[in-house]
């Protein structure tokens, strides 16, 4: 049999992965090993939280679309002052402004009227029912200056250096992957730029809220002062009844 050197060329490509396929496999393979060492699980614990555990912390389920009601639900405005929220953010006109976890919209609303017609409102959420309410909300308001963005449990899907300020409301504690995520807002931000955390008080027992669905402004701390994140703490909007505004800038 004549050796062709061609022949097993091709059968030695067919057997050897290229470089490319090898880097990706090796880049999975270390991006497991780091979620593993970064989140624990317990089959002990709240029923309200999905048993996966972040620097000490669980993560609670998140509000499906189905709680779109009690989003929108009249009272809320007199339990969280919204309107005052706003204030605390400092927002300027033509302030390009992120709300993560938007929902139905209601933030988004507010955020809108801040920014002004020269600024705009980036409306992220994972779930397209959620999108399609806000879609429909901004129709009948009559609003454009609002823009639905259709993002994952690990990014928000923005534009590097982007946005001057990102609001999550009532929803950094219900991100299944709080690390991921919180390193692409922080990529998506313009240096300088600040990332409000909104949440019920873990400290204050008197707030009506499930506990996975709270945290104490020394987690928040924790979690996003973790180098890799490149934020600084600036400071803590205390005036709201039932939460805590706790801010951050990147360097």
């Amino acid at each position: 049999m004549t050796f062709r050197p061609s022949l097993f060329i091709l059968l030695l490509m067919c057997f050897v992965a290229p470089p490319s396929l090898i880097f990706a496999q090796d880049e999975a393979a270390k991006n497991e090993e780091e979620q593993s060492e970064r989140y624990t699980f317990n089959i002990r614990h709240d029923p309200n939280g999905i048993g996966k555990f972040y620097l000490g912390r669980e993560i609670a389920h998140v509000m499906g679309h189905q709680g779109i009601r009690w989003l929108e639900r009249e009272t809320r405005e007199e339990e969280e002052r919204l309107s005052l929220l706003i204030e605390g953010l400092k927002i300027k006109p033509g302030m390009s402004v992120a709300d993560i976890g938007a929902g139905s919209g209601v933030i988004s609303v507010l955020l809108s009227k801040a920014v002004g017609e020269e600024g705009e409102v980036l409306a992220v959420d994972i779930q397209p029912e959620m999108l399609t309410a806000l879609q429909n909300k901004l129709r009948l308001l009559g609003i454009k200056n609002v823009k639905g963005v259709l993002g994952t449990t690990k990014s928000p899907k923005l534009e590097a250096e982007s946005v001057d300020l990102v609001v999550m409301v009532d929803v950094y504690h219900e991100f299944d992957f709080p690390y991921e995520m919180l390193n692409e807002i922080a990529k998506s931000l313009k240096k300088g730029g600040r990332v409000a955390f909104v949440e019920y008080r873990l400290e204050d027992p008197k707030v009506p809220i499930k506990l996975v669905h709270k945290m104490s402004e020394a987690q928040v701390k924790k979690e996003a002062l973790i180098k890799d994140h490149g934020l600084k703490y600036l400071e803590t909007f205390r005036k709201l009844p039932r939460q805590h505004v706790v801010i951050f800038e990147k360097k």
